[in-house]
């Protein structure tokens, strides 16, 4: 089975499924191996890897501790093509289609595909789509690019239905790191109820009732990140898991 058919599976046996995000520059790597381990055995069902600036040389040994310590997938989120690692399950093959920057929707993949196909890595479509959180996020400003307006569910819409048609095998509607709305819940349902591509929906998710809002709305699957880097999270990590499946 492949990673994507992984992921697709616990969707829906659990109503949604829980990707938490680990940045390697916002992580202590002394802490990473009961991290993993604990969010693991909390009902996580996969780690996605990355972030828009990756400044410590830490990339691959972050990769290689997640995998010695979870059984579940491990994706890459890639910030730039130097974000590739063939030690990882998966990468997102990620095109900005929110945007109107070339090198984010077709330069950068161009440049990262050899590089994938050499690797054997699995490589899963996904149509990232940048919405308006409230202020400038990191993936806004290192893309050059606008986000999608939060109250124009329409907007996102017809982008979604561009991704599918196009042949996209995942939907991201993501409001940013730290971002400080997410991604309306009207704008989820509307994406959900036009286009059955599967939908993840990430950024500024700081609750496990504003998660589940989320899945209610039509999210397949939801990412946290930022919120679990504050002391206590541990406990959280369970409570999401508990709000994210609905069964």
């Amino acid at each position: 089975m492949s990673t994507y058919e992984t992921l697709l599976s616990s969707s829906n046996a659990r109503g949604a499924a829980y990707l938490v995000l680990v940045d390697p520059d916002k992580i202590d790597g002394n802490s990473l191996p009961k991290f993993i381990q604990h969010a693991t055995a909390a009902g996580v069902d996969g780690f996605l890897v990355g972030g828009s600036l990756v400044l410590a040389d830490t990339f691959e040994d972050c990769i290689t501790t997640i995998k010695k310590n979870t059984k579940v997938p491990v994706v890459i989120f890639p910030g730039s093509v130097q974000q590739i690692s063939k030690k990882a399950d998966a990468i997102l093959y990620l095109s900005l289609l929110s945007g109107r920057n070339a090198e984010h929707i077709i330069g950068s993949q161009v440049t990262a595909a050899p590089i994938i196909k050499k690797m054997k890595l699995e490589a899963i479509s996904t149509a990232y789509m940048l919405v308006e959180s409230g202020k400038t996020t990191s993936a806004e400003f290192m893309s050059n690019t606008k986000p999608l307006p939060r109250n124009k569910p329409d907007i996102a819409v017809a982008h979604a239905l561009a991704a599918e048609y196009i042949g996209f095998k995942l939907l991201y509607l993501e409001a940013g790191s730290g971002a400080e709305h997410s991604v309306p819940e009207e704008m989820i349902a509307a994406v959900a109820k036009y286009c059955s591509v599967p939908l993840i929906v990430g950024g500024g998710i700081r609750t496990p009732d504003d998660a589940r809002k989320k899945v209610k709305a039509g999210a397949r699957f939801v990412v946290t990140g930022n919120v679990l880097e504050k002391e206590g999270s541990k406990d959280l990590i369970k409570e999401f898991a508990a709000a994210i499946h609905l069964r």
